[in-house]
């Protein structure tokens, strides 16, 4: 083949390819361009997936009027003139490659007038060439439109995920500058609807309150710690406040926000001990430090960096998180005994479980801590045979098990015909619930209860757009919410299962469980928010049962189609079988 070099227009549409992935990348290279200009109030706003519009203001210095043409040259640009400008980047931007890029693949138009001109200029570009020019009467500022994004090059448009989802991409965008940078005010309005404010007041925490909602802002400790030319702060969960995965742990670096796994590992390391395997704490940390000790110019779109000293840097977020975690910890509260979730009593956790077993709900020892979860008895005969002319709807799948007790409050002892069984009570009415919910909702015989007084729940812009994405499907299982203004759902109804619990908490888990177990289709997302209601409505480890209610929930257990795992995956019973219990007290050899 010929070697051959290629035209401008290639290359522009190549280096586009590497900076302009979606509608939310073009919003991040507008408004990091709107901050390096010192603009205290951006507004960003979009129509659909974004693709088809987006407009970025701000009240920045603007562009020179003999530069505008410049500005849209590939790597022109005035935050870097020599190669070692590259090791002293103290700006968001300094390619030169954004405007180039998006322009190319686009039509662009740009409003823009210099603190320092009478007038301003207008420029328009398609497929970056440039179609007009003319002079215009504006504030200083700048507002640029991006308009039929990828229009030429329609195999990038294929790569496009819903509009919803691409929403949450753009508000995820702005929601994180707007805590890098509280001092300026962010507006975001898709579709013609504000979804996302600030105030510009300059309080980090003003900005989390709006992008993660009063919800989780009341878990939220302050960090601030300074080592030398090191300094960390910002605002971290305490263990109370905690997810299923770490995209909730979000960094920034000179007031770039960075993804590094090495420092979110810091921060999940400040944790250990505090948190379960598996969990994750919420944290917003700004890590400043003198731009000499950090390259930048490792990554297309500039969302990873080096550090000249790896080590020190995750030394220093590691110590920041975990004093403010330790420090919050040893710091005396009323509110001990106000618990707002299932925990086991004092005397279990110190495994000093009563003897006799109290005859009341679940058998609780406080019939206020847990809510009142109930185990249908059934009235079928335990002794049926799956077969025949008096087969049962629901054959049996596991032998007859009588129950001999309960271990630590969490795990039942029976005994079968062929020894013994220890079932998980947790995992085995998981299993329970979810074959139960999924029999009714094939026949259409969910039942739900409205809620006598309403509920609201405040979410995060990103978490709005999720839930709005799934209203059907949750609706579809009897979890009916509404959208009640920004950022705020009102519950009308639950499904039954649920009516005594905290349903405030099961949204909260139902968002995390479809950001972290997202999966094409329908069917795959409803069982993602079955499987998390059953959860929720299933009895807890650390509760007391009576004998009738284990050996309820056994009978239940027995006439499942899969009684040997929960909905999840884990297990729900271990079974010992007579020959091992015999070789271990050595009977047999």
């Amino acid at each position: 083949m010929t070697i051959r070099i290629l035209n401008d227009q290639v290359v522009a549409q190549i280096a586009a390819g590497e900076v302009v992935e979606r509608p939310a990348s073009v919003v991040k290279e507008l408004i990091e361009n709107a901050l390096d200009a010192e603009a205290t109030s951006i507004i960003v706003q979009t129509k659909g997936d974004g693709s088809s519009h987006i407009q970025i203001t701000d009240n920045g210095s603007g562009i020179k009027s003999n530069e505008v043409e410049l500005a849209f040259a590939r790597h022109a640009t005035s935050k870097l003139e020599t190669a070692d400008d590259l090791f002293q980047i103290r700006t968001l931007g300094f390619r030169g490659e954004a405007l180039a890029s998006i322009a190319s693949v686009s039509h662009t138009t740009i409003s823009t007038r210099h603190r320092s001109d009478e007038t301003g200029t207008l420029l328009r570009l398609e497929g970056g060439v440039i179609v007009q020019r003319r002079s215009i009467g504006i504030p200083t500022g700048t507002t640029l439109t991006v308009e039929n994004l990828f229009y030429n090059t329609p195999a990038r448009l294929k790569f496009m995920k819903k509009a919803l989802t691409e929403k949450r991409q753009i508000a995820a965008v702005v929601a994180r500058y707007a805590m890098a940078y509280p001092h300026v005010r962010f507006l975001l309005e898709q579709d013609g609807r504000e979804s996302f404010r600030t105030t510009g007041s300059g309080e980090l925490i003003d900005v989390i309150f709006v992008a993660l909602g009063l919800d989780q802002i009341r878990h939220m400790l302050p960090v601030d710690d300074h080592n030398e030319d090191i300094s960390v702060r910002g605002y971290t969960s305490s263990p109370s406040l905690n997810r299923s995965d770490r995209s909730r742990i979000t960094l920034f670096v000179n007031g770039r926000w960075i993804q590094d796994t090495s420092l979110t590992h810091a921060v999940v390391q400040a944790y250990h001990t505090l948190l379960m395997t598996g969990r994750y704490p919420v944290s917003v940390l700004m890590i400043e430090m003198p731009p000499d000790q950090v390259d930048v110019n490792v990554h297309p779109t500039k969302a990873e960096v080096r550090f000249r000293d790896q080590d020190r840097v995750f030394s220093a977020v590691q110590r920041a998180v975990r004093r403010a975690v330790i420090d919050h910890a040893h710091t005396p509260s009323l509110r001990l005994f106000q618990r707002s979730r299932p925990q086991r009593s004092l005397w279990e956790i110190e495994g000093r479980i009563a003897e006799t077993q109290i005859d009341m709900p679940l058998g609780l020892a406080d019939p206020g801590q847990y809510p009142q979860h109930r185990i249908e008895t059934t009235d079928t005969d335990p002794t049926a045979i799956p077969f025949g002319l008096g087969a049962p709807d629901r054959p049996r799948t596991l032998p007859i098990l009588r129950v001999v007790g309960q271990v630590a409050a969490t795990y039942i002892v029976a005994e079968g015909p062929a020894g013994l069984y220890l079932i998980d009570q947790h995992a085995a009415h998981e299993r329970i619930l979810y074959e139960q919910f999924l029999e009714d909702h094939d026949r259409k015989g969910l039942s739900a209860q409205y809620t006598l007084a309403a509920q609201t729940v405040q979410v995060s812009a990103e978490e709005e757009r999720l839930l709005e994405e799934h209203l059907d499907i949750l609706a579809d299982i009897g979890l009916i919410i509404e959208a009640f203004g920004r950022g705020v759902f009102v519950v009308r109804s639950v499904p039954a299962m649920l009516a005594d619990t905290d349903i405030i908490e099961t949204l909260a888990l139902i968002v995390d469980d479809l950001e972290t177990g997202r999966q094409p289709g329908r069917e795959a997302t409803e069982a993602i928010i079955i499987r998390r209601v059953c959860k929720q409505a299933a009895i807890k480890a650390g509760q007391i049962l009576s004998f009738d209610q284990m050996q309820a929930l056994i009978r239940q257990l027995e006439r499942c189609k899969s009684p040997l795992t929960c909905p999840h995956g884990r297990p729900t019973l271990i079974h010992l079988s007579a020959d091992q219990l015999a070789r271990e007290f050595g009977r047999i050899s």
